[in-house]
């Protein structure tokens, strides 16, 4: 059996793989992986809900588009810096992960609550359509040059790194936050939110403050697919991205940080590698998550778990 102390060594080794991945890789599989630490925020933010709070809740492309306008907006039309949009990013989109709370606070629960917060981010694609006078409408909203502290980000190899440091402050803050006191009355209020209550625990601020996290942390993922794609288009946040991310969410395993990553990775690298088979890729996109569903039903991470439960100890909450 692996020791946690392999676990933590594994671990670093892959982050100084990820480091030298901008000199051994041509641009367009940067591409690839920095769309993947994009696509990490954002299943990690679902998470939260599904997994960790337990509530079927679809407001995910809601969170992701309103961080991705916040930063077009701002930087095309007061032309504050890059590190401004993030923070701003951050803010609305926790403030959207608040009025999304608003209906798991009133009771609404399971299909209805997934209905209501899928319609929230068609709401929301609908501002983003018809509001054209300032989101430029289907012709989208085109990012200006843009830099973090400095630095350029006019490559993808400068974007990497500043898309590496915000996936790893993020994930770092939410595990901190899934260990505490936080985290453990939100898989309770998971497992059981009535006796959760009669414990005299206030479940209602523990549902808000997983709401307002997951949003922040979308909201983050937004800030950083504004930069990566440069124009912000209300296609990029509709029903199809829905059933994308709750595919990675499901594919990785709920419930779990490394999960996510795990599901971002695969289901934007496998899907991309299909592309050279015109019609047959969604087929394929289907097929794998049916497959792993099938023979993986807790996700691509319980696959870890047989290798050594320091794994599901440090990244799992159940």
């Amino acid at each position: 059996m692996i020791s946690q102390k392999t676990v933590r060594l594994s671990f670093y080794i892959f982050l100084l793989l990820l480091l030298i991945i901008p000199f051994i890789t041509n641009e367009y599989l940067l591409w690839m992986v920095n769309t993947m630490l994009v696509y990490t925020l954002v299943t990690l933010g679902f998470n939260i809900l599904i997994g960790n709070l337990g509530q079927l809740v679809f407001a995910n492309t809601a969170f992701f588009g309103i961080g991705a306008y916040t930063t077009a907006i701002l930087m095309v039309y007061t032309g504050v810096p890059y590190f401004i949009g993030i923070i701003a990013s951050a803010l609305t989109g926790g403030l959207a992960g608040f009025l999304a709370s608003v209906t798991a606070l009133r009771g609404i629960r399971l299909y209805y609550l997934a209905i209501i917060t899928l319609a929230f981010g068609e709401l929301m694609r609908w501002v983003y359509l018809h509001g054209d006078k300032v989101t430029k409408g289907s012709d989208g909203l085109l990012m200006p040059h843009s830099s973090f502290l400095g630095i350029p980000l006019d490559s993808e190899v400068p974007k990497f790194f500043v898309f590496l440091l915000l996936t790893i402050l993020v994930i770092k803050a939410t595990s901190n936050l899934m260990k505490s006191k936080i985290g453990r009355a939100i898989v309770a209020i998971r497992e059981n939110e009535a006796t959760t209550a009669s414990l005299g625990i206030p479940t209602a601020n523990y549902i808000i403050l997983a709401f307002v996290w997951s949003g922040a942390v979308v909201g983050i993922a937004g800030a950083m697919f504004a930069v990566l794609t440069e124009r912000v288009l209300p296609e990029s946040f509709g029903l199809t991205e829905v059933i994308v991310h709750f595919g990675m969410v499901l594919v990785g395993g709920t419930g779990s940080i490394i999960g996510s990553v795990i599901g971002a990775i695969t289901l934007t690298a496998l899907p991309e590698y299909f592309r050279q088979f015109p019609g047959l890729d969604e087929l394929f996109f289907g097929i794998i998550i049916v497959v792993i569903l099938l023979f993986l039903p807790k996700g691509l991470v319980s696959l870890l778990w047989y290798v050594s439960p320091a794994f599901k100890e440090r990244y799992y909450k159940e």
